[in-house]
């Protein structure tokens, strides 16, 4: 006569419930979504610019591709840099994980000025990106991906 191994459920409902769980437990990872990778060309909500993102440290930094206009830096602080052209130029690194986004920091070369920032995939094809003063007076733009 042979004994049942203990290790396995004996009824066939059991069997599934099992199955069941060792899925969840082990390839719970597997079936979740990955999220977007947010490199490529993105360009902004009011159009004045394209921004490259690129993978950086563990999130993301954006540079400057194109812009409308004069193209150059004027409200910088530094008096120094109000002559620069602004492709080229970094205006975002997020480098924290945070819920479905990333944080890290905003430069606005409309007023010069640097703020705490986020972006956060909203799709494929479009994300928010929000630059905040205080953590609570933030401004919010939807960027779309350029193909």
């Amino acid at each position: 006569m042979t004994m049942p191994r203990a290790d396995r459920p004996r009824h066939p409902t059991m069997r599934m419930a099992a199955f069941g769980l060792l899925l969840l437990t082990s390839g719970g990872n597997a079936l979740a979504q990955k999220a977007p990778d947010l490199s490529g060309l993105w360009q902004t909500e009011t159009a004045g610019s394209t921004v490259r993102i690129a993978r950086c440290g563990s999130g993301y930094c954006g540079t400057i591709a194109a812009t409308a206009g004069t193209g150059v830096d004027a409200q910088n602080p530094d008096p120094a840099l109000r002559t620069r052209k602004l492709v080229g130029v970094q205006i975002m690194q997020a480098g924290t994980p945070s819920g479905a986004g990333f944080e890290g920091s905003l430069y606005n070369p409309n007023d010069g000025k640097t703020y705490a920032g986020s972006i956060t995939p909203k799709g494929l094809d479009t994300v928010e990106v929000a630059g905040c003063v205080l953590s609570v007076l933030c401004k919010r733009q939807t960027w779309r991906r350029i193909r």
